[in-house]
Order: C-alpha cells, then structure tokens, then sequence
C-alpha cells in the first residue's frame, strides 16, 4: 500500500474509501462536513483561486474564526498546493501589516466581523503591496461558499518536500519569524500524534484552539485528518459550554492548554465528578505552555479524565515531547519523553552534549523540524545547526528514565546575584494558592543583585487577596531569595497565539 506523500494524496485516499465520514462538527450551528463535501468544497476553492490567478505555491491567507469555511481553507489549500497562511485574530495594527507584507499573501479571506481590522492593517502598507492582496469576504460557517467557481481538478505539481503552511512564531522581543513547513512535516508531525495516542478513524476530538492556533492546527485538525477521525470545533472556548458540547458529542478525546484547564476548575457551572456524562473520553491532551502539577492533579480528581501533557514548537509542526499514554508512566511536570524527533541537551556555553540531569538548551531534529524562516535567511542559520539541529532556545535536563524537563527560556532565565533562577519555579508556587488563577514571573533590573523577581498575578474571580499574604506563601516554599520582590495584580497575562506566557511583555 502506497503511504501518502501529501495532504492531497491524504484527501484523496479518504474521499475514495469514506467519502460519507465526518470531518467537522461546528456546535454552534450543528453543520457537519464530511470527507466527500470537503473534498468538493477544496476543489471550488481551487477553482475560485486559480479565477483570481492565484496559483499553486501561491500565499492564501485568512483572518477568521473556527468554523465550516475555515477548515476548508486551511486544509483544503494545503491539499490543492498552496501555502496557507493563517493571521492572528488577536493581531492589530501594525503587528498584523508586517505579517501581511512579509508573507507574501496574495489573497486573504476574512468575514464580516472581521473586515475592518484587516482593513486597517492594510492601511499601514505601501499602496503597491495593498494592491498585490485580495480581500475575500465570506461567511465561515457557509456551506459550499466557492460554488459559483465550479470545481477544479487536484493535479499541481506537489510533493512531500513543497511548502505547505506559513506560520508565524511570537516571540518575547523582536518580530515574528515565519517557520515554513511541508507536505512531510505535517504528515510526520499528524502521524506521530496518531502513532503515540492510537488515534483511528473512529476517534473525534474536541478542541476549541483556533487555526491560528499551531495546536489547533496540527494536533487538532492534521492529526485527526491523517488517521481519518473527525474534529469538533466551536468557534471559540467557552467554560460554560465545554461540558455541554462533551455530552453532546461524545468525543473521545479533548485537546486544552493549562488556560483552559484553569478556567474549567474555576468554573462553578461545570459538571464536576459525573463522569458518566462522558465514557468515551479516553485521555485529554495539554500543550503550549507548561502545566502545573497542582493544576494537572485537580483536573484529573475533579472530573475523571486522565491528561497527557506533552510540548510542541511552531518550528517543529507542534511535536516534541508528550507524556505516555499508559497513565501509570506518566510523569506531573514534564512535556514527556520524544515524540517523532530526535532531542539533545547541550552546554549554552560550547554547545557540547550534556549527561542527564545537566541543565542546559534543548535541540531536536527529525522530519517535522521546519524548512527554515521565510525570507529570513540569517534567522534560520542562527536556529539550525550545519549538522540540521534546532536551537529551541528553552533550558531543560533529562532525567534517568529519559523524560524531559523545561524550566525555562534562555531568554528569561532570571540571574539573581550569580544564581540562575527558574521563572517556572516561581509560577508553580503562587499557582499554589488557591486564590491566583495564573501567575508569571520575570527577571527585572536590580543595582545591587543585577537582577530581582517580578510576579504577574491574576487572581480567580470575586477572589480578594493581598501582596503580603502572597509574599508569605512564596517565602514559605521559596524561601526569602527566590520570593519575587514586586507583585503586579493584572486583569491577563500577555500571551502569544500559542498560549504561552511572554514573561518579557510584562515588563512594560
């Protein structure tokens, strides 16, 4: 049996064998498509593009929320030889005109809602490049929105090593890097997923992460595509109505990130600890940012459903590391052990390998690690070693079992008086305390020690709690050194599409 090579030899495959399968399932309208409409739907809007003289290996942008189109566009350009580019909904102003002008986007697709704040980015570019972009308006939750174009055929010239998505990383300084991904990333990256968890065709997953979202892409849209399986997808996270949508659907698996998971603990309407309401759920999945072991625990007790925590890296086509399936291997803490890549631990000092328990950056390499930084050449060698390593720029050990450990950014590694101090150490204990929902800490200027301590708090809602009463509770786990000096209360935590706290951002 020939494996497929690309994400069109993937849709193919599904149409011909389970052309009357779903794909999606969107809650708040009850659509449902399945491989065979999405199929139709992916050659319309091959023909609706090709119309517009957009051709294969061209950028197709969209700027829209989870819904019918969006799934359509986002994997249905892929399968008809595009580069799809997704745009951050939580983008503005000039952070989304870069993303526009540096992608190379020949046409972007966006809905009503979100009309005016593409409009206004465009506003900040040379007229040239504005008039290089067409703007399609369309309504995401629309059945066969390209119909007008009629269908046409899947036969560009596409192989595993073409360019298939263009995804932009947010880094804590500096611009966005757009990490340039195949036809073989994906499908090594969807595989691995569906190897490690046992995902087949009769897997459905619930996951609320938007395509612009490198999780919602891969692990929740990719990865069930590969094995055939189907996806629900509200338009956006919602507390009150995850519970709901479980009962509802009956999916067998749920994808979150650690912002997630805090707000379902804190939600009082949630159905805690009837697990009858959901048998089918075999595991739920965290990733994107660090879960704390308090809050992975509190999880698990309240509502019965075992979480894998695992880590990817929009570089790496969002798989790293993940968690056994078999709960009694798990481990509270780390991402797990290598999922689908090789993985090093090297000096920051000479780059030589370290033995275990050394702390030092992680490296990886393997068949979803990136081509490289569109038109950034100098970006890509400084992230890629001449032997083909990734520089992921996070600190981190390995243990003797082999698992992983991050403990930080190399970046926001905080050196108080000549000791490193994990930033995650300090999060882990005011998360703590039952009255902070989120917490962050960062490294902050200090005449005397070079640097100090800066906590950003969010505290649970109607929840009163004071500077001093958090000082002590770091004191006690902590000790007085490692106690953050400031205490900064915010409404949120800044955050990057991913989910992942920019502890520099709070600096300002």
């Amino acid at each position: 049996m020939t494996v497929a090579a690309t994400l069109r030899d993937v849709l193919l495959t599904h149409e011909a064998a389970q052309p009357n399968a779903t794909l999606l399932r969107s809650p708040e309208t009850d659509q449902e498509l399945s491989y065979g409409e999405f199929a139709k739907e992916t050659r319309q809007l091959a023909a609706r593009l090709n119309a517009l003289g957009i051709n294969a290996g061209d950028h197709v942008g969209f700027l829209l929320h989870n819904g019918y189109q969006t799934t359509t566009i986002f994997l249905g350009a892929m399968a008809a030889g595009y580069v799809v580019t997704p745009l951050n909904l939580l983008s503005q102003g000039a952070a989304l005109a870069y993303v526009l002008e540096h992608s190379d986007v020949r046409v972007v697709f966006t809905s009503a809602h979100y009309k005016q704040q593409l409009h206004n980015a465009l506003l900040l570019l040379p007229a040239q490049r504005v008039n290089g972009i067409q703007v399609i308006v369309i309504d995401s939750d629309a059945a066969e929105a390209h119909a007008g174009f009629g269908e046409r055929a899947l036969d560009a010239d596409i192989e595993d090593s073409t360019p298939a998505l263009l995804m932009y990383t947010s880094g804590t300084t500096g611009k966005p890097k757009g990490a340039l991904l195949t036809h073989k990333n994906l499908l090594h990256a969807g595989r691995s997923v569906c190897e490690w968890h046992g995902l087949t065709a009769n897997d459905s997953v619930l996951s609320s992460l938007p395509l612009y979202h490198i999780n919602g892409q891969c692990i929740a849209t990719v990865a069930p595509f590969v094995s055939g399986g189907s996806i629900i997808a509200p338009h956006k996270f919602s507390a009150r109505a995850w519970w709901s949508w479980v009962e509802r659907y009956q999916p067998t698996w749920l994808n979150m990130v650690p912002t997630i998971i805090a707000y379902l603990l804190n939600d009082a309407a949630a159905n805690a600890g009837d697990v009858k309401l959901w048998p089918n759920i075999r595991f739920a999945r965290s990733a994107s940012a660090p879960l704390p072991p308090e809050q992975h625990r509190a999880f698990e007790k309240l509502f019965g459903i075992g979480v894998i925590e695992a880590m990817g890296m929009t570089e790496c086509a969002s798989v790293v590391f993940c968690n056994p399936q078999n709960p009694t291997e798990r481990k509270y803490g780390t991402p797990g052990l290598p999922c689908g890549v090789d993985v090093r631990v090297v000096s920051t000092e000479i780059g030589e390998p370290l033995s275990d328990g050394a702390t030092g950056e992680l490296q990886l390499r393997g068949d979803n690690v990136m081509l490289g930084y569109y038109n950034a050449p100098d970006k890509t060698t400084e992230a890629m070693t001449n032997t083909g390593w990734l520089r992921t720029g996070d600190l981190g050990h390995r243990d003797t079992d082999g698992f992983y450990f991050v403990t930080g950014r190399i970046k926001e590694l905080i050196i108080k008086g000549g000791e490193n101090i994990a930033p995650r150490e300090i999060d882990e204990a005011l998360l703590s305390h039952p009255a902070v929902l989120e917490a962050a800490a960062v490294g902050i200027p200090d005449a005397n020690y070079g640097q100090d301590i800066l906590a950003g708090i969010v505290l649970k809602p109607g929840v009163v709690c004071d500077e001093e009463t958090l000082r002590q509770h770091c004191v006690r786990i902590l000790g007085r050194y490692k106690t953050p000096k400031i205490f900064r209360f915010v409404d949120d935590l800044p955050k990057g599409p991913s989910g992942k706290v920019q502890r520099l951002k709070l600096l300002d």
